[in-house]
């Protein structure tokens, strides 16, 4: 590779060689992408390592390839307000995916992006609902595209709602998020926690039209073919009232955010 391609090498190349290590089990036989595309790592959109770190969290448990559960993790978070519960949640070892899982996603026409690990715009926006606790008193929420359920744990936690529904399609992850929920429920005081698997589609919505004050979200506007049945989920979902808001975050890709 010449002086200067790594300006003209092209960001899909880049991001198809760190898909590729993720992939594969064995990465220290795998060569590093930022040694082979020098500079250009720089030019895409990618996961950081381990997040933000906004909420502080330790690593309590990790299975081995001895362990029939060798594929989860259990993280505890700690809240960092005085007199706050920590929350335990169990979730895959990140970039850990197997055949089973991408078969169970095509045929039930999902994708396995909440399942391969807690994404950095979860950590932002359950420091977000932490820091804005006051705004979901009373309130009956859902998070849509939850994952594991960070953000919507951490409002069922701390912020007194009266209902929080923390949903995804995919149901592997459902089943990851009520299993996170029996595991906290000590923490919730009378705040009602349900898992729910919720497809972005009017049929779906329109069981719970007008039902919510407030939907959070996090990257849920990356594929754009799912904007139209995402914003007529939303605008289904909320009350009607002035009061009523939907909060999403998203990390800066092009216009994708914009175009939502």
């Amino acid at each position: 590779m010449g002086k200067g391609s790594s300006e003209n090498v092209r960001a899909s190349s880049v991001r198809w060689e760190i898909l590729r290590q993720a992939l594969l089990r064995r990465r220290s036989s795998i060569r590093n992408p930022d040694d082979r595309f020098p500079g250009a790592i720089s030019r895409i959109s990618r996961k950081t390592t381990h997040g933000f770190n906004l909420i502080p969290r330790q690593l309590m448990e990790a299975g081995s390839d001895q362990d029939s559960n060798f594929r989860d993790a259990r993280i505890c978070y700690i809240l960092p307000i005085v007199g706050a519960p920590s929350l335990l949640l169990t979730q895959r070892v990140e970039r850990v995916a197997d055949l089973e899982d991408f078969e169970i996603s095509n045929r039930n026409n999902v994708d396995t992006t909440g399942l391969v690990c807690q994404w950095p715009s979860e950590d932002v926006l359950a420091h977000f609902c932490l820091s804005n606790r006051d705004m979901f008193k009373s309130k009956k929420v859902i998070e849509l595209g939850a994952g594991y359920g960070l953000a919507g744990l951490v409002i069922a936690a701390i912020s007194d709602a009266s209902e929080v529904v923390i949903s995804d399609g995919n149901s592997q992850v459902v089943d990851y998020i009520q299993r996170n929920i029996e595991a906290n429920s000590g923490a919730f005081g009378a705040t009602k926690v349900t898992a729910m698997t919720l497809h972005w589609d009017e049929e779906a919505a329109s069981n719970m039209s007008n039902a919510f004050d407030v939907i959070v979200a996090s990257d849920c506007t990356f594929f754009k073919d799912f904007h139209k049945s995402l914003a007529t989920t939303v605008r289904l979902l909320l009350r009607n009232d002035t009061s009523s808001k939907a909060i999403f975050f998203s990390p800066k890709r092009g216009e994708v955010h914009d175009t939502f």
